[in-house]
């Protein structure tokens, strides 16, 4: 199985961080992945298990459009989203270490379609590279808006 995963410190409690990755999640989540053209909730009200929505993207020039919920939902801990019409998973775990947070992001395509097996070392490259901009992204993100609101 392929994984990419990251991670970063962010010089802010867990709190705003969970906040803002978690709970904010419709309103931020195009702000740090710039590959989204679109996200639409198909839930209505808060962030929460079992919450629904999807999503247009385009990865290395390849439109793609999938619906996803949130597996996991541990408040202050991890998120995890699951991907119910393609096959992957994308989670993001929070550690306090007040006052900052250590933050990692891992995504799970759970499988690999045939076709694309002569290109796994590629793919592996391009997956790990994705989840360094992820949090670089987060970590520029959650600290601006906190200082500007601080």
């Amino acid at each position: 199985m392929i994984a990419a995963k990251a991670d970063v410190l962010i010089f802010e409690k867990v709190e705003p961080v969970y906040r803002f990755v978690a709970l904010d999640f419709v309103a931020n989540y195009p702000r740090w992945s710039a590959e989204v053209l679109d996200l639409q909730p198909l839930s209505t009200g808060p962030v929460r298990l079992g919450y629904q929505a999807r999503q247009v993207r385009v990865d290395q020039g390849h439109k793609t459009e999938s619906t996803f919920e949130v597996a996991e939902l541990e408040p202050l801990k991890r998120v995890s989203f699951q991907g119910i019409t393609a096959p992957y998973r994308s989670i993001y775990e929070f550690e306090n270490l007040s006052p900052s947070t250590h933050l990692t992001f891992t995504f799970e395509p759970e499988r690999l379609e045939p076709r694309m097996r002569p290109f796994e070392k590629l793919i592996r490259i391009a997956l790990q590279d994705g989840a360094k901009r992820t949090v670089r992204k987060l970590k520029l993100l959650i600290e601006k808006e906190m200082l500007a609101n601080g």
